[in-house]
Formats: structure tokens, sequence, C-alpha cells
């Protein structure tokens, strides 16, 4: 059980440790460790952003520890100041229920809910926050705080500093998530805080907590993981069109392994560490096939399959993998319409009338530069005679004619120019 301290610092994933000797002598005992991570639901489905919290609670859990996962229903109504510029907005409690359902799912993928020796467990803390009137929680929480201590926090300190300031409501959220800690000390002995590295301040209030309450020898630590970014600084998990959800409704399976198989060639071997369940000796090889010749990629595909079985499972990586070999010229054969709606949402798509289908059906040449393909005839008759012309993924020549019968699904034609240029043509 000791050894998951040395797993978790060789995949870079300690930040700061409120007490790392006196962690590590802990768990030297062989006893199993109560842990915990606690994330907003301020949405219905959590993103990439948040799986390192995830992951790492699962790691502990499959050392053999006590995983708890805090859904903060409470907190959540208030907002953690932590890494924002601007106040959240407030969520009712109805709102909060519904996302805490449905993100309970998505963490069922990682964390073993029903495991005989050491089932993860769900927590919500509006069960013991809510029913604290705000003379108890001023009375029994709020005097262990110094004023100076709080003020001094990173996170308060650079929102009272910008120009919207930072409002009592939120101020408020370290003194909230401290007594979680404490809530949950007390109540299941659990004594280990995980979170990213902007949650510091946040930590050292519930370990305060901790001792002000139960003596200066009750044990509590907190653990902070490196917040993740891209090369350029820039926030992991963001792209062009948006978040990269856990979800798969908002999310698909496809898209979500290309985010990962796409990582930049200087952070996938990171990510193989912090994002998987790999071992040492799977991932060595494969930093060492990616330092000899990163253009193969092979790194990458580890990376994107291992993360979306884990989020997807078997399944849906089959689906994205199938999805990913239609856009290079792979057969169609088995590809179910769902994969291929995934398809059309990657390439240019316009739509043209089903009636040119009937009869003798429309000539080839017309579709490619309706597609798109080609800016006139004569480059079309080009491109064909070259051979450089496919349908539905099949060289198609000049002679070529198109009829009802080539729609996939009864509605699409998938076309392609060379290797790249792809365009889809919906029948309407």
């Amino acid at each position: 059980m000791s050894d998951i301290l040395s797993d978790l610092q060789w995949r870079g994933l300690l930040a700061d440790c409120t007490d790392l000797d006196g962690l590590r002598a802990r768990l030297a005992t062989g006893q199993p460790i109560t842990v915990y991570c606690g994330f907003d639901p301020t949405g219905d489905s959590l993103h990439v952003g948040h799986l390192m919290g995830q992951l790492t609670l699962a790691r502990f859990q499959r050392a053999g520890h006590h995983a708890i996962a805090l859904a903060g229903g409470a907190t959540g109504m208030v907002g953690d100041p932590s890494g924002r510029s601007s106040e959240r907005n407030l969520l009712t409690r109805e709102q909060l229920a519904h996302n805490i359902a449905c993100i309970k799912t998505q963490l069922s993928h990682l964390l073993d809910f029903t495991a005989t020796t050491n089932p993860a467990r769900l927590v919500d803390n509006a069960d013991w926050i809510a029913p604290f009137s705000f003379l108890e929680f001023l009375r029994d929480v709020g005097k262990h705080f110094s004023l100076n201590v709080m003020l001094a926090k990173d996170s308060v300190k650079s929102r009272m500093e910008g120009d919207s300031g930072i409002s009592y409501t939120e101020f408020s959220y370290q003194l909230l998530q401290a007594y979680d800690f404490f809530h949950l000390k007390k109540t299941c002995n659990c004594e280990l805080q995980i979170g990213g590295s902007d949650q510091w301040g946040n930590f050292t209030a519930g370990t305060d907590l901790i001792r002000k309450k139960l003596g200066p020898d009750a044990t509590a630590w907190g653990w902070t993981f490196p917040l993740i970014t891209k090369s350029d600084g820039t926030k992991f998990g963001k792209t062009a069109s948006g978040a990269v959800w856990l979800d798969p409704k908002q999310t698909s399976p496809y898209r979500f392994y290309q985010f990962f198989v796409n990582t930049e060639d200087a952070k996938v071997c990171e990510y193989l560490r912090k994002f998987t369940f790999l071992t040492r000796e799977q991932i060595e090889p494969l930093e060492a096939a990616h330092a000899a010749n990163p253009g193969a990629r092979e790194a990458h595909r580890a990376l994107a399959r291992e993360v979306t079985t884990l989020v997807h499972g078997a399944d849906a990586l089959t689906g994205a993998l199938k999805a990913s070999e239609i856009l290079f010229g792979g057969s169609l054969d088995g590809v179910t319409e769902a994969i291929f709606n995934d398809v059309v949402g990657e390439v240019p798509t316009k739509d043209f009338e089903r009636a040119k289908l009937d009869g003798a059906g429309a000539a080839i040449i017309d579709l490619v530069v309706q597609a798109g393909l080609e800016p006139s005839k004569g480059a079309a008759r080009k491109s064909l005679e070259a051979g450089g012309v496919y349908l539905n993924n099949v060289r198609v020549d000049l002679a070529r004619t198109v009829t009802a019968a080539d729609l996939l699904f009864g509605k699409y034609l998938l076309l392609r120019k060379g290797k790249k240029s792809y365009a889809v043509l919906t029948a309407q």
C-alpha cells in the first residue's frame, strides 16, 4: 500500500503535501487509509480537466485504500474562487441533485462502487452543511479561523486585487471545504484529501480545523497534484469547439479519442503517466519509441486507447477506432449510422437534391464539384482521370454514375479527393 506514493511521484502527480514523511509513515503501517476528492457539480458532466482527481482517487482504491468522491451539493451553491476571475452562477438544489446523479454514472467508470472489500462512496456535503444554522456555523467553525490567514490565501488575494473583487459568499468557501474534511475525518476517519494545486489553501484550512477541533495529534494530510496545462500554458481540456466532456452525449467517444490521439508531442509521455493505469514497465518502452520516432505516434495511440476505454468502455473505443479509420480511407463495412454521424461532423457537409439520383443517376463529376472538392468540371475531370476520387471510400472513375443505392443509411454520400480531402453530401 505504501508503494502508491512512489508511483504517484513517478507519474508527476505530487505538487505539495502537508507532511509527506508523515503520510509515508502512515501508509507504511499497511493499514488502508481513507482518502477523498471533491468536485463541484456545476454542470451535468465533468470534463477531461476533472479526470486527474478521479483517476488519482481510483489509484488509491486500486491500491486497497478507501475512496470517497464528494459532490459539493452545498459548496456548489457557493462557488470556489480558486482559479477564477469572476463569481460563478449559483445553482438551485434541484439543478445540483440532477447534476450529481449524472456525474455518478461517469465516476462509476473509474471508481468501483460495488467492490466487496473497499467500495468507493459518493457523498454530498449538503447532507451535513445544509442543516447548519448560520449562528451555529459561526460559533463552531468560524471562530477557528483567523481573518489575517484567510486574506493571505492566494485564491482570495488574487480576487481582491482584481476589478470584480470577491463576495462574502465566495470568501466563505474555504471554511465550508475545511468543514467537509473535518466532518469526513470525524465520521469516516478520512485522513487524506487530494486535489489540484489551486486547492492548497483550502486543504491547509481543513487540516488546521481538524487539529483545532480534534487535538494536535489528529492525523490529516492534504496532497495536491499539478494542474495540467498545454505547452503554451493554456488550460488543458479545451478545444476550438469548447470543453471535452466525459458525457458521451456532449462529446462523442470518437471526438474524445481524437482529442487524446492529437495530443502535442511534447506532452504525450506526461499524459501517458498521468491519465492511464499503464505500468512503468508498459510506459517506458512507449516513451523510448516516441523519443526515437515521434512521427509513428505509437504513444499517442496508446494514450487515446487507454483513456477512451477508461471513460467510455471497450465497445465505445471500437466505434471510435472505426470512425477514425473512415477518415483514413478505411472500409465502411459494419459502420453504424451513429459512428458515421461523428465523421460527418468533422468534414464539410452540403445538402443536395435526392431527385438527382433518380433514373439513370447523377454523374460523379457533377457531385465532386457540388461537394466543393474541385472548383470546376475541368479540375474534377483531371482528378477522376488520375484515379484520385473516391465514393464511400471506393475509388471511382469518370464513367461512374451515382444512384440512390449508393446512399449510406439512405441519405449520405462520402466523397474524397486524394488522401485527406473529404466532403459529405446529404440527400434532401
